[in-house]
């Protein structure tokens, strides 16, 4: 019978998801020449080869790629266990770490963690401000349970290692100065502003959202200025410089001086997900989290209904 070994296996889906040997070996502190050790006795238990060269370079074969396959399984049952375990160990007691981007912080995560410490005290959260990509590099190496993003910067609904969670659909309001003539304007759509100077990004998730929004709305925006922090941005807002789109999760950063509008029929909205190891979603603790995060983007979302319907109210 064939032997399975966790530890060989975990070592073959790091190269895989890594891409070379050096880099397996830095991600799991071994040496290049350990790694390619335990691969090459891997290849022996199994009867197969797993590697195969590429250039100057190895690659996987398809049998590792069909043994991979298999073995997600054995990992995500692993964490089960663990999840398991730990809920009879610990009961309701537990550390959870999350990472999360920085205006889900203050917007979902400080709430829940409120919610939490009285309904649960014995749970400890610790929390991380971490855009996508760190993110989802803490959470497969351990290092966090889990992580708070972007729909459109999570590991797709396929990917083996994680479960997403849906949580938001954060809409986006534009920013205009508050002398702006159509800081009053009823039925405001974001067409009305493509003549407009913009303030976004010069590159990353925001750049991308202000783009593909404007886009979507029938114009390329004119980016005027760029800045990356909803302080700065709103701060060149107020002084009549452009307009900017902004989450409505970034609420607490507002300004006296700058009016936020809620869009017309074109309301653009960016998707808010959790992610966790697959199979660790059954970890009592986990799902206490996960539960207390939904709580709040629930509440959330009628907060913004009953806004966004006062607003079109008051200006029609």
């Amino acid at each position: 019978m064939t032997e399975w070994d966790i530890k060989k296996l975990q070592i073959l889906r790091t190269l895989r998801d890594r891409g070379t040997v050096t880099a397996t070996a830095e991600a799991l502190l071994m040496t290049p020449s350990a790694v390619s050790q335990q691969l090459t006795n891997l290849s022996r238990q199994l009867g197969v080869p797993v590697l195969e060269a590429h250039g100057r370079r190895v690659r996987l074969t398809d049998a590792a790629h069909l043994v991979l396959r298999h073995a997600e399984a054995v990992f995500a049952q692993l964490e089960r266990a663990e999840a398991e375990l730990d809920g009879y160990l610990r009961g309701e007691a537990g550390r959870v770490r999350v990472a999360a981007f920085s205006t889900a912080v203050p917007a979902l995560v400080v709430p829940a963690v409120q919610a939490l410490r009285s309904a649960h005290p014995g749970l400890d959260l610790r929390v991380r401000e971490a855009e996508a990509a760190e993110a989802y590099e803490l959470l497969t190496a351990g290092d966090v349970d889990l992580a708070l993003s972007l729909a459109a910067h999570a590991p797709t609904a396929r990917d083996p290692k994680f479960s997403r969670v849906p949580l938001l659909a954060d809409p986006l309001d534009v920013a205009l100065p508050a002398g702006h003539p159509l800081a009053d304007a009823p039925g405001l759509r974001l067409a009305d502003l493509s003549a407009e100077p913009w303030i976004f990004g010069g590159s990353g998730p925001w750049s991308e959202i202000t783009t593909a929004a404007c886009e979507a709305a029938g114009f390329v925006p004119e980016q005027a200025h760029s800045a990356a922090g909803w302080t700065a941005i709103l701060a060149m807002v107020e002084a009549g410089m452009g307009v900017a789109l902004v989450p409505r999760m970034a609420a607490a950063e507002r300004r006296a001086g700058v009016v936020m509008r809620v869009l017309s029929a074109d309301q653009p909205r960016r998707h808010v997900v959790a992610a966790v190891r697959r199979g660790a979603e059954e970890a009592p603790a986990v799902a206490r989290v996960l539960a207390a995060l939904r709580q709040v983007a629930v509440q959330r979302h009628t907060a913004q209904r009953e806004s966004a319907h006062r607003e079109t109210v008051q200006r029609s």
